[in-house]
């Protein structure tokens, strides 16, 4: 099943509790959902940057 903004969402919200439960403080990855699942890449961003703005864990995108 291709992701929705709601479940990417989610899952962006379940990777910041895994971070924070593990200690994780860098987190590197590709424009996710942008690809083949079509999602805009503003609007992943967007829901990256409200998700993860009251930690300290640091997030870098590539782009291949």
């Amino acid at each position: 099943h291709k992701p929705t903004y709601e479940t990417m969402r989610k899952s962006l919200e379940a990777m910041k509790s895994h971070c924070l439960s593990n200690g994780v403080t860098d987190i590197s990855m590709p424009r996710i959902g942008c690809g083949l699942d079509g999602l805009d890449w503003n609007k992943v961003s967007e829901i990256l940057g409200e998700v993860f703005e009251d930690t300290d864990i640091k997030i870098t995108v590539y782009t291949l």
